[in-house]
């Protein structure tokens, strides 16, 4: 039977000064039977608001406990992932003795049988135990395959694939740590393991397995923001190998959306605004490997904007326009394979959350827009552990940061390395959508910006995005988002006078 922790009266958890030798006391107890239950729970769900409906509790109520467990325990207990909560190896280590306190306070509260005796039938005299010692039911380890060695002997083999093994032996240990390690459950790998199992992929020195055995442990698990983090540091290394890193900007803008998303890409619009008001703008991406791959090279090209194709044109071309768009393919052809893998998998991969930031010039401030709300936090949280002072998460309906400025809009920030979250309530209603004359859409989206065509739902769109661009630069833009669009509503009105 299941308690209902809202059955339980609340108590505060005990100070971390709490005197060891009046722990016992009765308010202890009962507060560290709460947290035992909670932390059952949580273990089992691996989703603060799943467990919280289980043991009937406000989600904020379960929150405020695991802060209480983290501080009392001296671990954090759970990373965030973009798949739900993973326990740490500590956790992982706790869960069979706070899964049996559970069981058994359960147990405590199920009704018991009658125990009144029953007169026997017939006599039961000869009814008495056997003397003969008999050895136990003789069976091979339940956890091991035929020949498959233990958990534990695998953990001890991969520590002893040292810092100077072939990197094929290196890569594999970090993929058996995700998968071996501890009793089978695994764990995440750490910021340090991730640099170093992308570093060896990114050289060309890992089997196309273990690529996908990599790759697909992480899915399944859900990635950690420690893990991007290492993976964003290697991805890093390998563009400066290439491109240095001497080239400066003001805003990192990715974008880097599916091959099927069709609608029209109004933000690089709103980047031209932003680069004629004197901010150098970096545009880096990709639309996929097939067909469609070199959508964004003649969406750029049309608006003037230049299109580098090989490293040596970047520097130049940013001098030169103040702003760029750099293809993947271009800016790290191993970074663009791996992105494809996709194709194979059907499946999105760690490759393509790190790929994000990957912020190939030293901007001031980076802009991303992520689609799935477990993934916000995740790409902030990533953007601290590399040391980010600036940067907004913005909440799309793609992962490209476009506003849109009808409908309600979280923005998740860092200003001067700390978090900042706001939401943006709707700037105006909707306008009805302009009737499309006859031409292609290339026409329509180039009409818009010289004005040969009207459309006032894009027209908002584009001075949205670009307000939000204004606001999310240090020292620019205006205090608040109001006096960035006012900012973005001016350069708009005089962007063919320049």
């Amino acid at each position: 039977m299941m308690r209902n922790m809202s059955d339980l009266p609340t108590l505060p958890c005990p100070p971390p000064c709490l005197d060891t030798s009046k722990a016992g006391s009765a308010a202890d107890k009962l507060a560290r039977g709460r947290m035992v239950v909670a932390l059952d729970a949580l273990l089992s769900q691996r989703n603060v608001t799943l467990a919280a409906k289980q043991l009937g509790l406000q989600t904020s109520a379960l929150s405020r406990l695991l802060g209480q467990l983290r501080e009392e325990l001296g671990d954090p207990l759970f990373i965030r992932s973009g798949r739900g909560l993973v326990p740490t190896p500590f956790a992982e280590a706790l869960r069979p003795k706070v899964q049996a306190l559970a069981m058994e306070i359960d147990a405590l509260f199920e009704p018991q049988a009658d125990s009144t005796p029953v007169e026997p039938p017939f006599d039961q005299s000869w009814n008495v135990p056997t003397d003969i010692a008999v050895p136990p039911l003789n069976v091979r380890p339940a956890a091991l395959l035929e020949g498959q060695p233990s958990p534990a002997k695998l953990a001890a083999k991969l520590d002893r694939i040292g810092p100077d093994a072939p990197p094929c032996e290196r890569l594999a240990r970090h993929i058996g740590v995700l998968g071996i390690a501890g009793g089978g459950h695994g764990r995440p790998l750490t910021t340090d393991e991730a640099e170093e199992a992308m570093s060896i992929i990114l050289a060309g020195e890992a089997d196309p397995v273990q690529i996908g055995a990599l790759l697909g442990m992480m899915r399944m698990r859900g990635s950690t923001a420690p893990e991007l983090a290492g993976f964003v540091r290697a991805m890093r290394a390998h563009v400066a190998e290439r491109l240095g890193r001497t080239i400066r900007a003001d805003i990192d803008w990715p974008c880097f959306t599916s091959p099927n998303y069709h609608n029209p890409p109004w933000f690089f619009h709103a980047a031209l605004l932003v680069a004629q008001a004197g901010h150098r703008v970096v545009l880096h991406g990709s639309t996929g490997g097939g067909a469609t791959s070199g959508r964004y090279e003649v969406i750029a090209a049309a608006l003037g904007i230049p299109v580098c194709k090989t490293i040596d044109d970047i520097a130049p071309a940013l001098a030169a326009n103040g702003i760029v768009y750099i293809p993947l393919a271009a800016l790290a052809p191993q970074i663009f394979q791996l992105v494809n893998l996709h194709r194979l998998t059907q499946t999105r991969s760690a490759v393509f959350e790190a790929v994000h930031l990957l912020k190939p010039a030293n901007a001031k401030t980076s802009l991303l827009g992520v689609a799935k709300p477990s993934y916000r936090e995740l790409h902030r949280d990533t953007a601290r552990i590399l040391g980010w002072k600036h940067m907004a998460v913005l909440g799309s309906v793609r992962d490209v940061a476009q506003f849109t400025p009808f409908r309600p809009t979280s923005i998740l920030r860092l200003v001067n390395g700390e978090p900042d979250d706001l939401v943006l309530p709707p700037a105006m209603p909707q306008p009805p959508v302009a009737p499309r004359p006859r031409g292609t859409s290339l026409e329509y989206w180039q009409g818009v910006w010289t004005g040969g065509m009207r459309d006032p739902r894009a027209e908002r769109i584009i001075i949205g995005t670009a307000a939000f661009a204004l606001f999310s630069l240090p020292g620019s833009g205006g205090k608040t988002f109001d006096e960035a669009l006012q900012r973005a509503e001016a350069l708009w009105k005089a962007r063919r006078s320049r």
